[in-house]
C-alpha cells in the first residue's frame, strides 16, 4: 500500500476575517468582512456601508484566535498539523491600506503567530489576500477596480516578506481569485461594490469592473511573484482558485461544450493567467460576447510572463453537473451552484458528496500545469443540534465514511475504498480532550442510545475476535505500524456488543495518541 512521502504537509486551514476576530483592536482597520452581517443558508448576509448597531457582523468576535492563538494552535499540533494555512488580515498591518509606515502592533501579532506554530513544528502557509480587502479602498478607489491598488498591494507584500521571510516560506497571492469571475466576487475579492449595501445575493453584477479588476489582481500577483523570486530564493509562491468541479448532464454534445465553456472560465481562465501568463485564448471570445475591454499598459504582458506561480493550491467541496436541458434538478454548493448528479449523495447542506471527483479533479490539473498541487480547503457542512447535555454530538462523522487509512507514525494518509460492496471502515484519530467525550458516550447505558441515534447496525471491528487469516493479518499490521496493543475497554465487556468493538490503547512510542476503531453500517 503506497503512503505519503515522508515531507507530506498534512493540516487544515483558517482565514483571518473568518476566525480572528478583533476586528477593532491594536490598530486594524475595517475590512470588506467586517462590513458583512451574518446570514444562513435560506437568507443571504448583507454588505453595509457603515456599522449597524442592531446587526450581527460574525468578524467582529469570531472565535477570537487574536486573543487564543496558542491554545488553538497547541490543539492544531495535537492534532498531527505538519502544516497550518492561515492569512495576514491586511487591515491589521495597513488599517486603511493606503499607510506608508505598517501598523507595528499588527506585525507584532502575527510574529507571535508564526513562532507558535514553529515551536509545535508546523509549516505557516500564508495567503496574502484572503478575501480582506480593506473597506477604505472600496470606498476610494472602488477596489481593484482601480489600478493605483496595485502599489498598495506591492508596500503590503514587501512588508510582509521583509518581516516574515525567516519565518514564512510558502506564499499564496490571492485567496480563490477566480470568484471574480461571478457578482459575489465583487464582494468577496474585487471589492468592486462602492456605494453598495444589500444582500450579497443582490450585488450588482458589473462585468467590466470586476474583469478589469482581475485583470489588476493578476498584475499585482505577478508583480509580488517576481519580486519574492528576486530577493528572497527561499520563498515558494502560489496561486489559490475555488475549483468547481462540474460535469456534462448528458452526452448530449451541446451539454459538453456547455460544460466545457463553464470549466474554462470558472475554473482555468485565472489559473492558466499565473501558471501561464498570459490571456487563454477563450477569453477573447468570452471578451467579446460580454462587451467588457481589459485596459492594459505596455508592460503588463511582460509582468505576467515574468511573473508565474511555484505551485497551485485550489478548494474542492463538491462537484455538479451542467445541461443546455431544461427538466434538471437545481443543486446547492460552494460559491457556484448547478444541475443535480444523480449518481451522488449531498451533504446535509446541498452540497453533493464527491470524493472520486477530487482524484478527476487532480488529474486534470496536473496534466494542464505539472505543478505541485495543494488541496487547501475542503470539508463537510452538517446540522448540529444541542443535545440536553448542551453539547452537540457529532455522532454523523461516523457513519458517513467510507475510508480506509493507514496511518505511519505521524502521518495521516487516507486511500478511498473502491468497492462500495464492502464494509465501510473507519479509523478516527482524536485528541485527548475528544476522547474523554467519547468514552463517556460509550459507557453501557449511552451506548444503545449512541446506536440508535446513529443507526449502528453492530459496531462491529475492523479486527473482530474471530481468530481468522485476515485478522491475524490486520493486527500484525496495527503492531508494526504502530507498535501499540489492542484490548476490549472494561466498560464495553458488559454489552452484547463487545466482540464487535476494539479499542487501540495508547502508546507513547507510536507517534499517535489514541485511535478507535469501528466498522459501521
Amino acid at each position: 500500500m503506497s503512503v505519503f512521502r515522508d515531507d507530506f504537509l498534512w493540516g487544515g486551514a483558517c482565514a483571518a476575517n473568518q476566525f480572528e476576530g478583533a476586528w477593532d483592536v491594536d490598530g486594524k482597520g475595517p475590512s470588506v468582512p467586517d462590513m458583512c452581517t451574518n446570514g444562513s443558508h435560506t437568507s443571504p448576509k448583507w454588505v453595509t456601508t457603515h456599522i449597524h448597531p442592531d446587526r450581527l457582523y460574525p468578524s467582529h468576535e469570531a472565535i477570537d484566535f487574536y486573543h487564543h492563538y496558542e491554545e488553538d494552535i497547541a490543539l492544531f499540533a495535537e492534532m498531527g498539523f505538519k502544516t497550518f494555512r492561515t492569512s495576514i488580515n491586511w487591515t491589521r498591518i495597513f488599517p486603511t491600506g493606503m499607510e506608508s509606515e505598517p501598523n507595528e502592533k499588527g506585525l507584532e501579532f502575527y510574529d507571535r503567530v508564526f513562532d507558535c506554530c514553529k515551536k509545535h513544528g508546523i509549516e505557516p502557509l500564508v495567503t496574502i489576500s484572503h478575501y480582506e480587502l480593506p473597506y477604505a479602498l472600496v470606498e476610494r478607489y472602488n477596489g481593484w477596480a482601480s489600478r493605483e491598488l496595485i502599489d498598495f498591494y506591492m508596500n503590503y507584500c514587501k512588508t510582509i516578506f521583509e518581516r516574515y521571510k525567516d519565518k514564512v516560506k510558502y506564499w499564496l497571492t490571492f485567496n480563490e481569485i477566480n470568484t471574480g469571475t461571478m457578482p459575489i466576487g465583487g464582494i468577496l475579492n474585487t471589492g468592486t461594490i462602492q456605494g453598495y449595501e444589500g444582500s450579497t445575493a443582490d450585488v450588482p453584477n458589473d462585468e467590466q469592473a470586476r474583469f478589469q479588476a482581475l485583470h489588476n489582481m493578476f498584475v499585482a500577483s505577478a508583480r509580488a511573484v517576481k519580486y519574492a523570486h528576486d530577493n528572497y530564493p527561499q520563498f515558494k509562491m502560489g496561486c489559490m482558485i475555488c475549483f468547481i468541479t462540474s460535469y456534462p448532464m448528458t452526452c448530449d454534445p451541446a451539454d459538453v461544450v456547455a460544460n466545457q465553456k463553464q470549466m474554462q472560465i470558472m475554473n482555468w481562465f485565472c489559473s492558466d493567467m499565473h501558471v501561464r501568463g498570459e490571456y487563454p485564448y477563450y477569453m477573447k471570445r468570452f471578451f467579446a460576447e460580454h462587451n467588457i475591454t481589459i485596459h492594459q499598459e505596455p508592460e503588463d504582458a511582460a509582468i505576467l510572463k515574468a511573473g508565474t506561480v511555484d505551485f497551485y493550491t485550489f478548494s474542492y467541496y463538491m462537484s455538479n453537473c451542467v445541461t443546455t436541458h431544461k427538466d434538471a434538478e437545481d443543486v446547492g454548493g460552494n460559491i457556484a451552484t448547478g444541475k443535480k448528479n444523480p449518481y451522488l449523495k449531498a451533504s446535509d447542506w446541498g452540497w453533493q458528496i464527491d470524493p472520486i471527483g477530487l482524484r478527476y479533479t487532480l488529474n486534470e490539473i496536473y496534466d494542464r500545469y505539472h505543478l505541485p498541487m495543494m488541496v487547501v480547503e475542503n470539508g463537510l457542512g452538517a446540522y448540529d443540534v444541542k443535545s440536553e447535555d448542551g453539547k452537540i454530538h457529532d455522532s454523523y462523522l461516523l457513519v458517513r465514511t467510507r475510508i480506509v487509512v493507514n496511518i505511519p507514525a505521524a502521518e495521516f494518509s487516507v486511500r478511498l475504498s473502491r468497492n462500495e460492496n464492502a464494509s465501510p471502515q473507519t479509523i478516527i484519530r482524536i485528541s485527548a480532550r475528544s476522547l474523554q467525550q467519547l468514552r463517556e458516550k460509550l459507557n453501557p447505558e449511552k451506548l444503545r442510545q449512541l446506536v440508535d441515534e446513529t443507526e449502528l447496525e453492530h459496531l462491529a471491528s475492523i479486527i473482530s475476535t474471530n481468530p481468522s487469516k485476515q485478522n491475524r493479518e490486520m493486527q500484525q499490521l496495527v503492531k508494526k505500524n504502530f507498535g501499540i496493543s489492542m484490548n476490549i475497554p472494561a466498560e464495553m465487556q458488559a454489552s452484547k456488543k463487545a466482540k464487535n468493538f476494539i479499542w487501540i490503547s495508547n502508546n507513547a512510542s507510536s507517534g499517535m495518541k489514541n485511535l478507535l476503531v469501528m466498522k459501521v453500517k
